[in-house]
């Protein structure tokens, strides 16, 4: 998450305006790292995405990703605002949001001075002394792996950030997740490896090399990757029905607002979102953009297409930032499992694509538009819910934090997608070459691709949704 190095980098900053008379106070600093963080949250969807346009050998204008990128972050920024007084106020206690949290920490640290501030910077200190050691001038060894045989091995990549996060997340979620890699290191992939020794010919998705000339990583990412997609969207749709009762709550009282009109003035000051009525129009008119306007979902023209495909992703956010805000509060934003969202998402979106015939190049790059918006907007709905705890914490004003992701959202959109088309262009290979494989992109267009064919790998997917 970056909102806590945004955090750090805001506070030295306002430490330095300080020595010109420049007085702040935290609510301010914290603002700060609520607009920062936004852009993390827009790169993340747009790099999980849109790279599979570059590897079908399209190239999108600058304007059309950049529309696409806006619709997404606002869309998720708008979705989450009915679910905060639920999942940040009423659940404070039983969601940590370990971001959130931690963001608080480093901000009431600093802000006091003094002894409380030394523990925050001598983390930095020492983080940036590590990686020095590791990754700078590679005294010492950052990763290691054993084999085990059979293709099993242990690995370990020592980071200092991911160690702070485990600490933050405790020991029974970092175990889950732990789990989650020991399960595929020392049990998936010797059974893919031993069950596949045998075969004289490549298994699908992989057309090129028999499984008992694959080391362990090339079988993760050609057939775990499928089992952890299964796993990932059904673990989603399990989260998403346990959630309902609380998005039906949440929609009941902003119904309940928009018909008796409240006025946001007479709420408490650190209870006071954007009203639902806002909320509303803003949604419908992004909706109507994506709709009307030529070029932003995909290369059809067809608004009855632009239309169906706005539909659904109007339905996909909505599921999907509900689902991303409570996760995020469980085990933070590094772990929200994004990328599962956008494949399932992906998935139902090919199968209405291809029972409609739409299964040429400009289907695939409709199909993938509808999942990078949805990809967006589930990532920068976790980031709001971690800022919206941050400010919960401190007494911060929700409405304008929200203003702010939005603000956020807008400034950061043109320059991720300015970046990810430099990086296609000068990099050799580009996006989804050797040095830039976009891995995650990758399994999006294998997905379209396996659906919109009709080639994909179900088989493994199923056993996912088994496990």
């Amino acid at each position: 998450s970056t909102s806590i190095p945004v955090a750090v980098l805001t506070v030295v900053a306002f430490r330095l305006f300080a020595a010109f008379g420049l007085r702040h106070s935290i609510l301010e600093t914290n603002m700060s790292q609520t607009i920062g963080s936004a852009s993390s949250s827009v790169a993340s969807g747009v790099l999980f995405t849109i790279p599979a346009l570059f590897i079908w050998g399209m190239s999108p204008a600058w304007r059309q990703i950049t529309l696409l990128a806006m619709c997404g972050g606002l869309l998720g920024v708008l979705a989450m605002i009915p679910l905060r007084r639920y999942l940040i106020k009423r659940e404070h206690g039983r969601l940590p949001y370990p971001e959130g949290m931690a963001c608080a920490e480093v901000l009431v640290a600093a802000e006091a001075g003094g002894r409380q501030a030394v523990p925050v910077f001598l983390g930095i200190g020492v983080g940036m002394l590590f990686k020095l050691i590791t990754d700078g001038f590679k005294f010492v060894q950052g990763k290691f792996t054993v084999g085990l045989g059979y293709k099993a091995s242990l690995a370990a990549s020592v980071s200092p950030a991911l160690i702070g996060v485990g600490y933050i997340l405790g020991v029974r979620i970092a175990t889950v997740m732990v789990a989650g890699g020991a399960l595929s290191a020392l049990v998936i992939i010797p059974a893919i490896n031993l069950w596949g020794s045998g075969l004289t010919e490549p298994l699908y998705p992989e057309t090129a090399k028999l499984i008992r000339d694959m080391s362990a990583y090339e079988i993760w990412n050609r057939y775990v990757r499928y089992i952890g997609a299964g796993a990932v969207a059904t673990g989603g749709i399990v989260t998403l029905i346990r959630s309902i009762p609380t998005m039906i709550e949440s929609f009941k009282l902003g119904l309940g607002q928009l018909a008796r009109g409240i006025d946001q003035s007479s709420v408490e000051r650190t209870d006071r979102d954007l009203s639902f009525r806002t909320v509303i129009v803003w949604v419908l008119a992004i909706l109507g953009v994506l709709t009307v306007v030529p070029g932003i979902l995909g290369y059809i023209d067809a608004i009855p297409v632009r239309a169906l495909a706005s539909v659904m992703i109007a339905v996909f956010a909505f599921f999907f930032v509900t689902v991303s805000s409570r996760i995020v509060g469980l085990v933070g934003v590094t772990s929200n499992p994004t990328s599962g969202m956008t494949i399932a998402t992906l998935l139902g979106t090919s199968l209405v694509f291809l029972l409609l015939g739409w299964t040429d190049l400009e289907g695939k790059a409709t199909a993938l538009m509808v999942g990078t918006v949805v990809c967006i907007a589930a990532s920068i709905a976790g980031d709001t819910s971690q800022d919206l705890k941050t400010g919960y914490v401190l007494g911060a004003t929700p409405r304008l934090q929200q203003m702010g992701e939005l603000v956020g959202v807008i400034t950061s959109a043109g320059v991720v997608c300015l970046v990810v088309m430099m990086l296609d262009a000068n990099v050799e290979g580009g996006l989804g070459g050797s040095e830039l494989p976009a891995p995650q992109a990758v399994l999006m267009k294998l997905v379209i691709d396996g659906v919109l064919d009709q080639n994909l790998p179900w088989a493994l997917s199923g056993i996912g949704v088994a496990i």
